[in-house]
C-alpha cells in the first residue's frame, strides 16, 4: 500500500462510504479505486487527486498533504545513481533488495534521516 492509498482508505472509511459508492461518484471503477488504495496502480494523476479532494471537500492544508502523498506514492520507483557517490549506489541497491524486510520503526528512522539530510543539504 502506498502513503496515498493508506490516506485514501482512511478518508473513505471516516466518511463511511464504500469503495463502490466512491468509485461511482468519481467516475472510475471500483477495481481502479481498489488498485489505487493497495498500491497496484501508479501514482494518481493531478486531475484524479483534485477529484478526490473535491469529493471529500477537504481544507487547503489537507488538500496539499494529499497532493504531496500522491507525489510520493509511485509504487515502482527507479533510481539513477550514475555520477553520485558510490555510497548512494550501495544504499539504493540495499533498499531494493531489503526494503520488504524492514520493520516499520526502521522505515520511520530511515525516512526521518533522509528528510533531515536533505533539509541540511
Amino acid at each position: 500500500m502506498t502513503p496515498f492509498g493508506a490516506r485514501l482508505r482512511e478518508m473513505r472509511r471516516r466518511k463511511g462510504v464504500t469503495m463502490s459508492e466512491m468509485a461511482t461518484a468519481l467516475g472510475v471503477s471500483p477495481a481502479y479505486l481498489s488498485a489505487l488504495e493497495h498500491g497496484r496502480r501508479g501514482r494518481p494523476t493531478w486531475f484524479m487527486v483534485q477529484r478526490i479532494i473535491a469529493y471529500f471537500n477537504v481544507i487547503w492544508d489537507e488538500a496539499e498533504d494529499l497532493q504531496r502523498l500522491a507525489e510520493q506514492s509511485d509504487p515502482k520507483v527507479t533510481l539513477d545513481t550514475a555520477g553520485l557517490d558510490p555510497k548512494a549506489t550501495e544504499l539504493a541497491n540495499l533498499l531494493a533488495r531489503d526494503i520488504g524486510k524492514l520493520a516499520p520503526a526502521a522505515l520511520d528512522r530511515l525516512i526521518a534521516e533522509v528528510k533531515k539530510g536533505t533539509a541540511e543539504g
